[in-house]
């Protein structure tokens, strides 16, 4: 069995590069493919969340895929529902209270990861290392951060 590398062989070994970018508006998902009649396509929505992702990465972030290892983070902001009352909503904000609502996190991660294939990095089988995190805010997006090993 290998044995992982101490935290320094890797700081020393490993130079890392970060960018940074945000999709506005509540957070999307990736659905499964739908086959009709033997013929199989993404849903529309699934589609178009996949595009606004790539739209969102070239504005904010340079064109260039990337060949080597890559680590994804996922923050994904909820709107904090109109029902809930005020000590619930300073809850939600704070951190207390954390969404427990679809999307989930995994169809999160997979929409964003799917859509930077070929413009973020050749391939999503290039992601080492994932999280994906959801949280309430005022203000409902998804931020992405990629690490390039």
């Amino acid at each position: 069995m290998a044995r992982m590398p101490t935290m320094e062989v890797c700081v020393s070994v490993i130079e890392v590069k970060t960018v940074h970018f945000e999709i506005p508006g509540a957070p999307g998902s990736k659905a499964r493919h739908r086959t009709v009649s033997g013929h199989t396509y993404t849903p529309a929505k699934t589609a178009a969340y996949e595009n606004l992702v790539k739209i969102c990465f070239r504005e904010q972030c340079k064109d260039m895929p990337h060949e080597g290892q890559v680590g994804i983070e996922v923050v994904a902001y909820f709107p904090v529902p109109k029902s809930a009352s005020k000590k619930r909503r300073d809850l939600m904000l704070a951190g207390v209270l954390r969404p427990k609502v679809k999307p989930d996190w995994d169809n999160i991660g997979k929409i964003c990861s799917d859509a930077l294939n070929g413009i973020a990095y050749r391939d999503d089988s290039q992601v080492v290392d994932a999280v994906v995190r959801k949280w309430y805010g005022e203000r409902p997006r998804v931020e992405v951060k990629i690490s390039f090993m």
